[in-house]
C-alpha cells in the first residue's frame, strides 16, 4: 500500500512538478497559519475564472484544427526553406498573443516538424523548434491574454487593457526583428513541400469558440462580469463539447490556487513581508527575471506580486524572464518534450541551441530596455 501511494506520488511531481512544488508550499505555510475563512480570500477568483474560460474556448478552437488548417494554407504556398521557416516561425509569434504561448507551441511546433519531414529538411529541425519557442514567449508578452502571467498582472495592477501592451510591444518589436535576421540567414534552399493538408472541424464548433472569444474580450474589458462568464463557459461546454472541457489545463488553475494560499499565508506574517519586500523593493524587474529562471515565470509572477506593487517592472521581469533557462518559462518545455520524444539524438544540441539564443534575446532586450 506504502509503495503504491509512494510510486503514485513520484508520478505525480515528475508529471506536474509545478503543482507539486506549489502545494508543498500551500501545506507548509498552513502550519504556519492554520486554515481558516481568510485562505478563500487569498485567491484571485476573477483571474482564474478568465483564464479557464480562455483556455477552454481556445481548447475548442484547437479541437477544430482551425490554426493548423490555416497553417497549412500559408505553406502550401512557400517554395523555399526561407519562407517555410519565416511561415513556421511567426505563427506561434502572433497566434499567441490570443491564444498563449503554451497552445501556440502544442499547436504548431508538431506541425511544423510534419512540415519539415515532408521537404526533407532536417537540418532545420533544431533552429524552428528553438525559434518558434522563443518566438511564441516574446510574442505572448505583448497582450493580457498572451500569457498566465500577464493576465494575473493585469488582474491584480487594475490597470487598462492596453497598458501591458504599451509597456510590452516595444520589446515585441525588437524581438520581431531579431528573429527575422535570424531567420534570413538560416533558409534560403528551393524545395518542394508536399501538399500539407488538415481537415478543419465542425463550422458549428469554430462559430461557438470564436464567440466564447469574443466574451472572453468582453471580460477582459469588464462588459461583463468574469465569474459570470467562467459559469457560462463551463456549462455550455459540459453539453456542447465535452471532451475539449476536460482536456482544459487544470493543474495550470490548482497551481495558481496553490500558490495564493502560500503568498497569503506567507504575507501576513509581517516578518517575512517585510523580508521580502525589502529583497525585492527596487530590484522588482531583475528579481523577477533570476527568480523566473529557477521556478518558471509564472510561479515568479505569483509570489513576488504579494511583495511588490511595481507592476510595471513586474511584468517586464517575468515576460523577459521567460528567456534563459529550459524551465524559465514552462511553455518552453513543450517544445523540448516534442524533440525529445520524435528525435532523442538531438536533445543536447537542442539544449545547447536553445541556451545560447535565448541568452543572447535576453541581453538584447536588457540593454534595450535601457532604453526604453
Amino acid at each position: 500500500m506504502l509503495n503504491s501511494f509512494l510510486l503514485t506520488l513520484k508520478q505525480f511531481i515528475k508529471k506536474d512538478t509545478v503543482l507539486a512544488i506549489a502545494a508543498a508550499l500551500a501545506l507548509v505555510s498552513s502550519f504556519l497559519v492554520p486554515p481558516n475563512p481568510a485562505y478563500g480570500e487569498y485567491v484571485d477568483w476573477n483571474t482564474l475564472a478568465l483564464l479557464f474560460s480562455l483556455m477552454a474556448v481556445v481548447k475548442l478552437l484547437q479541437n477544430a484544427h482551425v490554426f493548423t488548417y490555416f497553417a497549412g494554407i500559408l505553406i502550401n504556398k512557400a517554395s523555399d526553406t526561407r519562407l517555410i521557416l519565416a511561415i513556421l516561425v511567426f505563427l506561434p509569434f502572433a497566434a499567441s498573443m490570443f491564444i498563449t504561448n503554451d497552445v501556440a507551441l502544442i499547436t504548431f511546433v508538431p506541425f511544423g516538424l510534419e512540415v519539415l519531414k515532408t521537404c526533407g529538411q532536417r537540418r532545420l529541425i533544431i533552429p524552428m523548434a528553438v525559434l518558434q519557442t522563443i518566438a511564441a514567449n516574446l510574442g505572448s508578452m505583448a497582450t493580457p491574454m498572451g500569457n498566465p502571467q500577464n493576465l494575473y498582472i493585469y488582474e491584480q495592477s487594475g490597470e487598462s487593457m492596453g497598458w501591458i501592451t504599451g509597456i510590452m510591444a516595444p520589446y515585441a518589436g525588437i524581438s520581431f526583428f531579431m528573429i527575422a535576421v535570424i531567420v534570413l540567414f538560416t533558409g534560403g534552399e528551393t524545395v518542394e513541400v508536399s501538399r500539407v493538408t488538415a481537415r478543419i472541424g465542425r463550422k458549428r464548433d469554430i462559430a461557438a469558440g470564436i464567440a466564447g472569444f469574443a466574451l472572453c474580450i468582453m471580460a477582459l474589458f469588464d462588459i461583463i462580469p468574469v465569474i459570470h462568464l467562467a459559469v457560462f463557459i463551463f456549462l455550455f461546454m459540459a453539453v456542447w463539447d465535452k471532451k475539449s472541457l476536460f482536456q482544459v489545463d487544470y493543474s495550470l488553475l490548482l497551481t495558481f490556487i496553490a500558490f495564493f494560499i502560500f503568498i497569503g499565508n506567507t504575507g501576513s506574517l509581517s516578518v517575512v513581508r517585510d523580508f521580502m519586500s525589502e529583497m525585492v523593493e527596487g530590484h522588482t524587474e531583475m528579481t523577477a527575471i533570476l527568480a523566473s529562471q529557477i521556478v518558471s515565470n509564472v510561479p515568479a509572477a505569483l509570489l513576488l506580486s504579494g511583495f511588490t506593487d511595481n507592476w510595471e517592472q513586474l511584468v517586464i521581469g517575468c515576460n523577459l524572464g521567460g528567456l534563459g533557462t529550459l524551465i524559465a518559462s514552462m511553455a518552453s518545455l513543450i517544445s523540448y518534450k516534442f524533440i525529445a520524444g520524435d528525435y532523442p539524438e538531438l536533445k543536447t544540441k537542442y539544449i545547447i541551441t536553445f541556451t545560447v539564443l535565448n541568452v543572447m534575446f535576453l541581453a538584447v532586450l536588457l540593454i534595450a530596455g535601457i532604453f526604453l
